[in-house]
């Protein structure tokens, strides 16, 4: 298994011999990997879900590597003390990816509050006696909360595994490092503050690990700054949140954009027509922006569409994610920077206390089933004759 890198605005692998071949992404998120390996009766479920995405030829999963606060399997209880279980459930989510040919992304901190996110990180300033705001975007310029956040970040990426034996450092089956789940600010006003954090947090990092890539974890909202994208945003809410695509994208360290799509929850009263004609906008709108603006490329790390159990919104779901999937296979086809996309979220039976309503056991749906697969194989199938893309995924389902 070798490292992805990206030169201009695609993901490449190198062979044996130094030669590069362009890599299309088809994946999904299982936010869940690190919390149900902490148990080893709970394994099992992990290792069903990584075997199951590799069946439908997917070959990125995008994960939390975060859990912070006092629950009872977070990862880090207070700054820079750590649970030593749930870190070997992390350690056993990485062997078992490896083992399945699958890359992972490692997202290390949420924005929402779920899981400790930065309200955590707010709280534990607070409760040491610094002069602190209440506001959770202290979280990107108070500077003590910004070492708590560095010293968990290297805590992370400096950590020798303990089953492998490999540093997270040296691991190929980590596609990526995300800053960020959903970055906003409460206050427009803070946008300097997160701009000046991902610099500040990008470069760090990489300060740590030059083999992995880095991105944002971004939903792709464009900001204020960017007044003539503004009319692609599916609101004006959403340049209020202190996010900005292009100029969050461009930091150097940065290595590729990252983009959500959910316009079920975003343009809620719209009716399908209307949603998909929307979606192809935002979609069409990021790709041409990671093409000749940030000449990157571009993932979009979360796709979401509401599940239903009547056979119409099971239609809905998937006519949704097609849209997004064709033109993702457009890009590629003519070698533009749209990268790839990942489902949000698959989970296997039995774990509906995990699932929200955009989550789905794939193969208990046979045409959406079936949507992932064909975009998974056609994607492959463009390198039918790359050796290098063989030696990717040997024994790919795709390629029978």
């Amino acid at each position: 298994m070798d490292f992805i890198s990206t030169n201009s605005t695609h993901f490449v692998i190198k062979d044996d011999g130094g030669k590069e071949s362009i890599v299309y992404v088809n994946g999904w998120n299982s936010y869940w990997l690190m919390e149900e390996s902490v148990w080893e009766k709970d394994r099992k479920r992990v290792s069903e879900m990584l075997k199951r995405g590799s069946e439908m030829g997917m070959t990125v999963c995008r994960t939390w590597a975060f859990n912070d606060g006092n629950s009872p399997n977070s990862l880090q209880i207070s700054p820079g003390v750590f649970d030593k279980r749930v870190f070997q459930g992390l350690d056993y989510v990485i062997v078992e990816a490896r083992r399945r040919r699958i890359r992972l992304i490692f997202s290390l901190v949420n924005n929402l509050d779920a899981f400790g996110g930065k309200a955590q990180y707010v709280r534990w300033a607070q409760e040491a006696g610094f002069n602190v705001t209440s506001s959770n975007d202290s979280f990107f310029s108070h500077p003590t909360i910004k070492e708590y956040y560095k010293n968990y970040i290297k805590a992370i990426v400096t950590r020798t595994n303990s089953i492998s034996g490999v540093k997270y450092s040296e691991e190929p089956a980590i596609f990526a490092w995300e800053l960020m789940n959903e970055p906003r600010c409460i206050s427009s006003s803070s946008a300097p503050f997160l701009q000046t954090w991902i610099i500040e947090m990008a470069a760090f990092l990489k300060g740590l690990d030059q083999k992995h890539l880095v991105t944002v974890g971004l939903e792709g909202f464009y900001g204020l700054d960017s007044a003539s994208k503004l009319s692609v945003n599916p609101g004006e809410w959403a340049a209020l949140l202190g996010s900005d695509f292009i100029q969050n994208s461009a930091v150097e360290n940065i290595d590729f954009a990252s983009v959500h799509a959910y316009p079920d929850s975003w343009i809620p009263d719209a009716d399908l027509d209307e949603k998909e004609i929307y979606l192809s906008q935002w979609v069409e709108s990021h790709v041409m922006d990671a093409e000749h603006v940030l000449k990157k490329p571009v993932l979009f790390t979360e796709v979401g569409s509401l599940v239903h159990t009547k056979k119409e919104g099971v239609y809905n779901r998937d006519l949704l994610l097609k849209t997004v999937y064709d033109r993702l296979y457009e890009s590629a086809r003519k070698g533009q920077a749209g990268a790839g996309t990942l489902i949000w979220q698959l989970l296997v039976e039995g774990m509906k206390g995990y699932g929200d309503q955009y989550s789905l056991v794939a193969w208990d749906q046979p045409s959406t089933y079936k949507l992932i697969m064909d975009q998974s194989c056609r994607l492959q199938n463009m390198f039918r004759t790359d050796n290098t893309n063989r030696k990717i995924r040997p024994g790919d389902p795709c390629f029978g």
